[in-house]
């Protein structure tokens, strides 16, 4: 197989992480015999810096002309410390998204078992979790119009939603819940907001085309207490853009750092994996950044936009048998943990790419 992929390191942490999820790419089209091409391109803070523009027209350009991208994050601590700032780098994440049209991000909440203990949440409530969101990903309150008053004393951010956007995640989110458990949780606040009104009636309707899939709808404070009381209890859940991002980053403490959290940005066309964690400035460049989510981007990678499915799973099996091993980052690493198996970006990455090479290929 022979695929075109675009790298965008971004800033902070991202270069350090997508170094070894392109490793692990090249290594699998050696085990494999697939032809990777890469390239490489700017976004974010970096983007800004050099070209004044979060999203540079070469950066789209590539991307439109590629099979599949691997991100690693935007941000700067300068546009967090000061909101007055215009541009920014999460303009850039927001606008490629739009251009590509990738209005569903799949978050799988993945628990390995080696990794309870690295959770704050009892390991017999967490044991047996596993959890795939469906975040709709180009509506809500993060593109709607944004106003600010001429005094800057009232400030609105619209909340608004297509029934078009709704129903082409749902589509997707009932079929990827035929395929699992056919168990599908659909979240909203449809008693205060008219926008997710529109959502639960649009959902309802659709549930009809999937009989054998059994819909709960559940509000998004009810479904975030849940998720810590009974994470176990999910299958697929069905949501919009801000209940997603934020009900999916309380998810990380299920898997016991947002470190171990992959994510795959899909529409209709070029797809966009990335790990679900920021920046992470304060640890940038220090070799500390846990890879492994970069790397579990890259199986979502090799499965959902290429089809390679064994590919993938050789990718979870590694990291399962590291795991296994007691082998941890700083991040998932606890008062059990061995002080010589806690290895920094570097090690942690050269070890998966040593254990995919012992790997036997059938």
């Amino acid at each position: 197989m022979k695929k075109k992929i675009l790298v965008i390191p971004g800033d902070g942490i991202g270069p350090e992480v997508t170094t070894w999820g392109k490793a692990v790419l090249e290594k699998i089209a050696e085990l494999f015999g697939h032809e990777f091409e890469f390239d490489e391109a700017l976004m974010g803070h970096v983007a800004i810096e050099a070209t004044g523009n979060p999203l540079p027209d070469e950066t789209l350009k590539k991307a439109k002309q590629s099979d599949a991208i691997l991100f690693g994050a935007v941000g700067h601590a300068k546009y967090d410390n000061d909101p007055s700032l215009k541009v920014r780098p999460e303009q850039g994440l927001l606008k490629i998204r739009k251009e590509l049209g990738l209005y569903a991000n799949l978050r799988p909440i993945l628990l390995f078992d080696e990794l309870l203990d690295a959770s704050s949440i009892k390991p017999a409530i967490l044991k047996g979790t596993d959890i795939l969101f469906f975040r709709e990903l180009t509506g809500d309150v993060y593109f709607g119009e944004k106003i600010r008053s001429e005094d800057t004393n009232t400030a609105s951010d619209l909340m608004i939603y297509h029934r078009y956007e709704i129903e082409r995640i749902a589509h997707k989110a009932f079929a990827a819940a035929m395929q699992r458990s056919k168990r599908l949780c659909s979240v909203d606040k449809a008693n205060v907001l008219e926008s997710s009104r529109l959502w639960r009636e649009t959902v309802q309707r659709i549930a009809k085309e999937y009989p054998e899939v059994e819909t709960e709808h559940m509000f998004i404070d009810n479904a975030a207490m849940q998720l810590i009381k009974d994470p176990k209890r999910f299958d697929v859940v069905l949501t919009a853009n801000l209940f997603g991002d934020i009900l999916t980053d309380e998810a990380s403490q299920i898997a016991g750092s947002m470190g171990m959290l992959a994510s795959a940005s899909i529409g209709d066309g070029t797809g966009f994996f990335e790990p679900i964690h920021g920046s992470a400035h304060d640890i940038a460049g220090k070799d500390l950044a846990n890879p492994l989510a970069s790397i579990l981007s890259v199986a979502l990678m090799l499965e959902i936009s290429f089809g390679l499915k064994k590919e993938a799973q050789l990718i979870l099996t590694v990291i399962d048998q590291v795991l296994k091993e007691g082998f941890r980052t700083n991040d998932i690493a606890s008062d059990a943990t061995n002080p010589y198996q806690v290895l920094g970006t570097q090690e942690m990455g050269k070890l998966i790419l040593k254990f995919i090479a012992q790997q036997t290929i059938s």
